[in-house]
């Protein structure tokens, strides 16, 4: 049996509702034919959004959506994709999978999509090929309500009002696909381009820097050092590889050994944020400088007979797994961790949307996002789990993972995932210092290779989980294989 003792009383940081926040990059088919179809589609859209993934994707309460990119952002240059549709530059896409990119798809289709979500904008700028003064008036474009040529270029483009965009990205994976450069080149350059973006009016913007890939703590560390006092916030990349770069396995069809390894490989989150945080607190002990890890989940091999450049895969209950698992380790890091977006929105790795024409279907991974989204903007309260140890030899993990939040109006939420593939898992929760009045309860559970089609769309789907026995302050329940459970005890 495992055991779950919380105590109700003992809040411990808040979790900012942008931990559950998405990407869309201008990369196979996350854009276009995701959630952009163009206003003369046949497909039903709301000013070229597509109206079902938009409303499916308002029922998990997207709160931040980051965008171009992405390795497309720094080669995105903001004003070929303004103006009349018809004459906006068009490029070749070289990051992802040598396509055309006509730019139908710019900064005010964006800021219509992220009204249509009711969910903030988290834009990327180009430090790569870009300069100082594209990057500002990208900025001044936006953000800007008086009297000056870039405020005058927006209203003639249709939008009377500035958006005040609040997230700003200085560069993307600048020690990589945004210009190969060292840590201290890339921290001047940040110094000099966010001086740059400014503050206009009351809005604030969160200048983000870019931070580091995987266990570059030396990244971490340099550009801290130079530029720390000068950023509000700085990124981490990591993504979940069970194989090799090279030969990344695939999205279905794996075995027991793969999907353990899978997991373990995504609890290493847990030790990239602690270690990073270590080296941030040397220059900022407070935690004024906020972690954002904007791009993480499952990378596989692509969907056989897909452009490798597309980058989609099939979604399973092992993603969802690794969702569950990297959400609980945000939230337990929220302390720090102030914003994440998970790779990416549609049709492109670890999707919660995939389309096909005018069919869609909800992942795995989405239903996750759903039964979480109740942990935004609550309080993260103290939970101790005993469980077993599980997985391969020499790659054991804890066969439970849990967070626990109070929200505003003192409702309690539990989330738990039950990582073990060989049966079902007795729990016995003991709550401190909250009494168990109303429990209600939701399940996703399934075999690990168990996903969704566009021929069977609801085979992995939340259903009402009505075995939880109340007992004075401790909840009783059996979790089966593969599953996660969302609690709500109010």
């Amino acid at each position: 049996m495992s055991k779950i003792t919380i105590d109700a009383a003992r809040k411990k940081s808040k979790i900012n509702r942008n931990i559950y926040g998405h990407f869309s990059e201008h990369l196979g088919r996350c854009i276009y034919n995701g959630v952009f179809v163009g206003e003369n589609a046949k497909i039903p859209n709301e000013n070229g959004m597509r109206k079902d993934v938009v409303e499916a994707l308002r029922n998990i309460q997207v709160p931040v959506l980051r965008w171009p990119g992405g390795c497309f952002a720094d080669e995105y240059h903001w004003k070929d994709g303004i103006g009349p549709k018809e004459t906006r530059k068009r490029m070749v896409n070289t990051n992802w999978g040598g396509v055309t990119e006509d730019n139908s798809f710019g900064t005010h289709e964006f800021m219509e999509l992220c009204r249509q979500l009711g969910c903030q904008p988290y834009v990327n700028g180009n430090v790569g090929s870009g300069t100082v003064q594209e990057m500002s008036e990208w900025v001044e474009y936006m953000n800007f309500d008086g009297l000056s040529p870039m405020t005058e270029l927006r209203k003639a483009n249709g939008s009377e009002k500035p958006w005040g965009v609040k997230y700003f990205g200085v560069g993307n994976e600048n020690w990589g696909c945004g210009g190969n450069m060292r840590p201290e080149y890339y921290a001047d350059l940040f110094r000099r381009y966010q001086t740059f973006a400014r503050n206009y009016g009351e809005n604030k913007l969160c200048r983000i820097a870019c931070g580091p890939n995987g266990a570059d703590y030396n990244w971490t560390d340099k550009v801290m050092a130079s530029a720390g006092p000068f950023m509000d916030a700085l990124t981490l990349h990591y993504y979940t590889v069970p194989g090799t770069w090279e030969k990344k396995g695939h999205a279905t069809g794996f075995d027991e050994a793969q999907y353990y390894d899978t997991l373990k490989k995504a609890l290493f989150m847990e030790e990239l944020i602690s270690n990073h945080t270590q080296v941030m607190n040397k220059y900022d002990p407070k935690h004024r400088v906020g972690l954002i890890v904007d791009e993480w989940g499952t990378w596989y091999d692509v969907e056989p007979g897909t452009n490798p450049g597309f980058l989609y895969q099939q979604n399973t209950m092992r993603d969802a797994m690794v969702a569950a698992l990297t959400l609980n380790i945000f939230n337990q890091h929220s302390d720090r961790v102030v914003m994440a977006n998970i790779a990416q929105m549609v049709n492109v790795l670890q999707a919660v949307i995939l389309t096909e024409g005018d069919k869609m279907l909800l992942t795995p991974t989405y239903h996750v996002f759903d039964l979480y989204k109740a942990h935004q903007d609550a309080e993260l309260v103290d939970s101790f789990v005993e469980s077993a140890q599980i997985g391969t030899e020499g790659e054991e993990f804890p066969q439970l993972s849990v967070s626990a939040s109070v929200d505003e109006k003192g409702v309690l939420h539990l989330t738990a995932a039950n990582t073990s593939l060989t049966g079902s898992e007795p729990v016995e929760c003991r709550l401190l210092n909250k009494e168990a009045g109303k429990v209600s309860a939701r399940i996703l559970a399934g075999a690990m290779d168990a996903h969704n089609t566009f021929d069977a769309p609801n085979a992995v789907q939340p259903e009402p989980f009505d075995k939880v026995t109340v007992k004075g302050e401790t909840l009783t329940f059996t979790m089966p294989a593969c599953s996660i459970v969302e609690i709500t005890v109010e």
